[in-house]
């Protein structure tokens, strides 16, 4: 027989005794012999399976209501800024795709990068904001800011919330393109709204794109906010502000910078990026021996300083521009020793570009080249603004043909030539009077997809006009007015050349194409300077009566679109008659209700109509905010110029 649970316990504490434990025994072999056959244990099992499935524990009948329901979830408010994706997002197929754009970043195929990441937005597969950062940061890399601009718009439309590097690509990009105030106001936007704290690289963009741009009473004041919010004393952060008072002139500024540097962690700089820019204060105080000082207690058999690559970079730069070159070459010679990747990285890409100009301020440019070539030795890879570097120096000294040969080397290297390149090569050629060559720079610059500006397509024509090549001129000037704003001073020049060739109808075909494009203003001086150049033929009545025409064919256009309105309400109210016949609205012949249901009709139509020009509106007003955001890269060259380490 069974035993219950309280008789079972007693029982077992009896048998404990040493004195039971016979009877134990005997117990537990009752136990096992409970059951005569395998087959009526297992009929005891379905058995109480089933009692189970009819009777449920007595422990889940007494839970409480509120215990069997789920917990709501909280309600989350929908203005709430949305936080960015962890890395742990980034698996499965949204890995897959990471790395399939991955691979056409590292193709150079930016465009389709780019597309590829749009159309993944609306897919099944929608891109972490890792997969945009990486498009984003190679979009910057070759100075594409306008795309860059346009993907970032595009995935904040779609919802993709960015984090710290996403913001801090964008302040990079401003801050490239000279637009520093408008890189200020993101930075604040970004402090204000956006549920992320700045990181130190914030920091460090910020304050040296502010004192490229000159700005560097905006910097020191971004470093006090810096401390607010809580970080450290960044020594990068120092020897930009450090560089800055440099360019400036402000040597005391710098010694002032380095005291507070080394109050603010404790007395002692062990890292070495700040001796560059305190060696160059020293040499604008003609203090060559405490220059030479602190060079040796940055880079001395003894030192304590820690040297990376940029250190070094700032202590060659000093020392090459204060006439001490052949110390800077026992340094370089020492950085390239020294140099084991990926243990340990001495030089880089800056390295090199500060030698080369070393060798150029040496007026060794053969030397400059042979070091500039070596870098890939030492797994440095040049890029455009390396190249453009060294161009401008070789172009600007007479050296055309060697700047020629290593601009063909760009394509075997996988750097792409811009606006600023070919600009080079351009006024190079102009200025050893070989027009046609610096012409067909100019259309390799075009037929390459890039946006030259207005000043070098400007010196292009006024290049042909020179030499009397007319025709050529205006050819360009009828590819470029469709790329280009194309000023007064252009029109009047463009115009000029045809007068004094007596090509007045070709003034009057410009004008025509002014008239029509209604984003271009033909002013009152414009048209006083037409008149004065038509008058000198006796046909300034020519642009009267084109004028006059132009203003005919015009209120035409608005008549004809006020009659396509008219059309399309009869249609709508038509279509929308055909479809609700007079017994769905229940009013009979004659009656009033008929006048109010077509008037229901017309309204619903002129919503229709008015909703489509709304959207027209709409469009135009995005392509403009489009336009506006595109950003010529030629405007970017020297602000970028002296991005060396």
């Amino acid at each position: 027989m069974a035993l219950s649970k309280p008789a079972f316990l007693g029982h077992l504490k009896t048998l404990t005794n040493p004195h039971h434990r016979r009877h134990l025994q005997l117990f537990v072999a009752v136990q096992f012999l409970s059951f005569a056959t395998p087959d009526e244990a297992a009929a005891e099992r379905r058995r109480r399976k089933r009692r189970l499935r009819l009777e449920p524990p007595l422990s889940s009948l007494n839970r409480s209501p509120q215990q069997t329901q789920q917990q709501p979830k909280p309600i989350q408010n929908p203005n709430a800024p949305k936080l960015p994706e962890t890395v742990s997002a980034l698996t499965g197929n949204r890995l897959n795709l990471h790395n399939k754009i991955l691979t056409l970043i590292r193709e150079n195929d930016l465009e389709e990068a780019a597309l590829y990441t749009r159309h993944s937005v609306y897919s099944n597969c929608r891109p972490t904001i890792f997969t945009v950062n990486a498009v984003l940061n190679a979009q910057l890399r070759q100075s594409k800011y306008s795309d860059l601009l346009s993907l970032h718009r595009f995935i904040t439309q779609a919802g993709i919330a960015a984090n710290v590097i996403t913001y801090n690509l964008l302040f990079q990009t401003y801050l490239d393109c000279k637009k520093s105030d408008t890189a200020l106001e993101h930075y604040k936007q970004f402090i204000n709204d956006a549920p992320l704290n700045p990181s130190p690289t914030t920091y460090r963009i910020l304050v040296k794109g502010l004192v490229d741009n000159g700005k560097v009473e905006k910097a020191l004041e971004l470093k006090e906010e810096m401390f607010a919010k809580g970080i450290v004393a960044d020594p990068v952060v120092y020897s930009y502000l450090m560089m800055g008072c440099v360019r400036n002139g402000e040597s005391d500024g710098v010694f002032q910078l380095f005291e507070e540097l080394k109050e603010k962690i404790g007395g002692v700089v062990n890292d070495g990026v700040v001796y560059g820019s305190l060696m160059e204060a020293y040499f604008m105080k003609d203090m060559e021996n405490k220059a030479m000082e602190c060079y040796n207690e940055a880079v001395g058999e003894n030192s304590s300083v820690k040297m990376n690559a940029m250190a070094y970079n700032s202590v060659l730069d000093a020392l090459c521009k204060n006439g001490k070159f052949d110390e800077a070459l026992k340094l370089f010679d020492g950085m390239i020793s020294k140099h084991k990747p990926p243990r340990r990285l001495s030089v880089n890409l800056g390295s090199f570009n500060v030698m080369a100009d070393g060798y150029c301020a040496e007026g060794r440019f053969k030397d400059a080249i042979e070091v500039f070539r070596r870098m890939g030795e030492y797994r440095c890879s040049p890029d455009t603004l390396s190249f453009n570097n060294l161009i401008d120096q070789l172009c600007k000294n007479g050296m055309l043909a060697e700047a020629e040969e290593l601009y063909g080397e760009m394509s075997n290297k996988g750097v792409n030539p811009d606006e600023y390149t070919y600009g080079l090569l351009m006024d190079a050629c102009f200025k050893d009077n070989r027009v046609d060559d610096g012409a067909a720079y100019f259309r390799k610059m075009i037929d390459s997809g890039l946006r030259p500006n207005l000043a070098v397509y400007n010196r292009l024509v006024d290049q042909l006009v020179q030499v009397g090549k007319i025709d050529e001129a205006k050819l360009f000037f009828d590819i470029m007015v469709k790329k280009l704003k194309m000023d007064d001073a252009s029109y009047k020049f463009i115009m000029k050349m045809l007068s004094d060739v007596g090509k007045l109808d070709e003034i009057l075909k410009i004008v025509d194409g002014m008239l029509d494009d209604d984003g271009i203003e033909f002013s009152e001086e414009l048209q006083e300077f037409v008149k004065g150049e038509l008058r000198k033929e006796g046909r300034e009545e020519d642009l009267v009566k084109l004028m006059e025409e132009k203003e005919r064919q015009k209120a035409e256009a608005k008549v004809k679109e006020v009659e396509a309105a008219e059309a399309a309400k009869k249609s709508a109210r038509a279509a929308i008659s055909s479809l609700l016949p007079s017994k769905l609205f229940g009013n009979k012949e004659g009656g009033t209700d008929t006048a109010d249901n077509a008037n229901a009709v017309e309204a619903v139509a002129n919503a229709s109509i008015a909703e489509a020009e709304t959207g027209k509106e709409a469009n135009v007003e995005e392509a403009n905010g489009l336009e506006s955001a595109s950003i010529d890269a030629n405007s970017t060259q020297e602000a970028i110029k002296e991005r060396k380490f």
